[in-house]
């Protein structure tokens, strides 16, 4: 059963493009991973500084796998984070 994960983030406009960069690198990077289905990266139209994220993998291991990537490291963990000012994550199975 595939796991979905839509992430909010959200950041200081300032920021904005700082972010918007990294996570378009994610969407380069992601899809090599094998149990990765989608990853697609959204700016919201009336927040600047805010985005959402739709990733989808096999299953929730194959998330895990993405966290232990060296792209997550490198650009989630070491430029996105700590841009942040909020952050919100659902995780969902499709039914």
């Amino acid at each position: 059963m595939a796991f979905t994960v839509v992430a909010h983030y959200h950041c200081a406009p300032a920021d904005a493009d700082t972010v918007r960069d990294a996570l378009l690198k994610m969407r380069e990077l992601t899809p090599s991973e094998p149990a990765n289905l989608a990853y697609e990266v959204h700016a919201e139209v009336d927040r600047p500084g805010s985005f959402v994220l739709y990733e989808q993998y096999t299953d929730r291991a194959g998330f895990e796998a993405h966290k232990a990537a060296d792209h997550f490291a490198e650009l989630i963990l070491g430029v996105v984070f700590p841009l942040l000012t909020e952050r919100t994550v659902t995780f969902a199975e499709v039914l």
